[in-house]
């Protein structure tokens, strides 16, 4: 029914670009009213999806896919070249040092906020923002997507494990002498273990300004 709602006021009230957006949250939080709506995520924003997006909102939605693709190869760049150079032990040093600033160059080049979470946290600083931490509730293993009354854009989008990951992510009793010791020393309340190839690990998160 909010699909359909959703369609039928752009159709009616020809909105395109920022207000196509604003509008998919007029829609959502109508519905919230009518009891039909999925919850909203948190103040300001209401969980929309894709097909009811207007042009602006499809196109802040593919920036922050572009955003999450440059981020994925950057990191997994740098990752395995430590890991070939040194192992998975000096790759979690790395990742550790690393990963912040891949996410800051990420943001300050795209335009965008950006980050990676988990509900089995490594690092304790990769809390989700508000919007994203409702939306990922549920643990859900496809794309969700926000909008706020602003017109920024929410969007988080799920992390499966690779192969190559399981050095450092897999079973606990799977993983080499060092990784644990690295683990252990720098990162004392890790989580991140016991996973298996293709399982979901986490998500990025991205959220994109208006008029991107």
């Amino acid at each position: 029914f909010c699909g359909t709602l959703a369609r039928a006021y752009h159709r009616k009230s020809g909105t395109s670009g920022k207000s196509g957006t604003r509008a998919a949250v007029v829609v959502a939080a109508a519905c919230l009213l009518a009891g039909c709506a999925q919850r909203t995520p948190a103040d300001g924003w209401a969980r929309v999806e894709a097909a009811d997006l207007g042009p602006a909102g499809q196109a802040q939605y593919a920036a922050a896919r572009d955003a999450r693709d440059a981020m994925f190869r950057e990191l997994m760049t740098t990752l395995s070249a430590e890991f070939e150079r040194a192992g998975p032990a000096s790759a979690i040093a790395v990742c550790r040092d690393e990963a912040r600033r891949i996410a800051a160059d990420t943001a300050a080049r795209h335009g965008v906020a950006i980050g990676r979470t988990s509900w089995k946290l490594r690092n304790s600083a990769n809390v989700p923002p508000p919007w994203a931490a409702s939306l990922l509730a549920e643990r859900p293993e496809e794309p969700r997507i926000a909008a706020s009354a602003d017109g920024r854009l929410g969007v988080t989008l799920p992390i499966r494990l690779a192969a190559g990951c399981l050095a450092c992510h897999g079973p606990a009793e799977t993983l080499r002498s060092d990784v644990r010791d690295a683990l252990a020393s720098q990162y004392p309340d890790d989580r991140a273990t016991g996973f298996q190839v293709g399982a979901l690990r986490g998500w990025f998160w991205v959220e994109v300004p208006p008029d991107r």
